[in-house]
């Protein structure tokens, strides 16, 4: 009976513990930030800060956001993107 109770607890330690593991490693955090294009001068949200900086510019002084909510806010309050 013991034996039982010890193989059933370690499946369920093994089951929980993988699922956890599973949970941690697929969490990523996603930044965004308000981007301009430099030939249009259209603000977009991007969720990657842009590698090439000749054809886009990151505004609001290079403020990362954790919530796109946060960045469209943002985005309403920078001049040269209410203006376009």
């Amino acid at each position: 009976m013991l034996g039982k109770k010890l193989i059933v607890s370690a499946f369920f330690m093994a089951a929980f513990s993988a699922t956890t593991f599973a949970q941690t490693t697929t969490t990523t955090s996603t930044t965004y930030y308000v981007a301009q294009d430099v030939k249009t001068k259209k603000c977009t949200i991007v969720d990657k800060k842009p590698a090439d900086t000749t054809t886009m510019t990151i505004l609001g002084d290079g403020a990362v956001f954790k919530t796109r909510t946060e960045a469209e806010g943002s985005m309403k309050s920078i001049k040269v993107c209410t203006t376009n």
